[in-house]
C-alpha cells in the first residue's frame, strides 16, 4: 500500500489525508509535518493546526477541517457555497478540540489510561 501511496503521490495535483491517514503519508515518507500528536511514530512532526500545506501535501485534524481543506481545490466560492449547503456553523458544546484544551482525565482515557 505505501509503495501505491508513494507511486500515486508522484501523480497527483494533491496529496491528502484527513485525521490518522496523516500516520499513512508519514509511514509512505511523505510527511514531514502533521495535525496532532500521537503521529511522530510515524515520521512525522505534528503541529497544532487544523490544515497543514507542505509542498503539494496537505493534511487536516478532523472531519471538520476535511471541508476547510476542500477549499485548496474547490476555490472559495465553491467552499462557501458547500459549506452554505451542509449549514457548516461548528459550535461545539465544550472546547477541548486539542489535549491542551481538554480536561487530563478525558485525554487519558482516550489514551486508553486510567486517571
Amino acid at each position: 500500500m505505501l509503495t501505491r501511496l508513494r507511486s500515486a503521490h508522484k501523480r497527483s495535483r494533491w496529496t491528502t489525508s484527513v485525521c490518522w491517514g496523516s500516520a499513512v503519508l508519514g509511514a509512505a515518507g511523505l510527511r514531514e509535518t502533521v495535525a496532532r500528536d500521537g503521529l511522530a511514530q510515524y515520521g512525522a512532526r505534528p503541529v497544532d493546526e487544523r490544515v497543514v500545506i507542505s509542498g503539494k501535501v496537505v493534511t487536516s485534524a478532523g472531519v471538520s477541517a476535511g471541508i476547510d481543506m476542500a477549499a485548496l481545490e474547490a476555490g472559495t466560492a465553491v467552499a462557501q457555497q458547500i459549506q452554505l449547503l451542509i449549514e457548516y456553523d461548528p459550535q461545539p458544546p465544550f472546547d477541548v478540540r486539542s489535549p491542551d484544551k481538554a480536561p487530563a482525565e478525558v485525554v487519558d482515557q482516550l489514551r486508553g489510561r486510567r486517571a
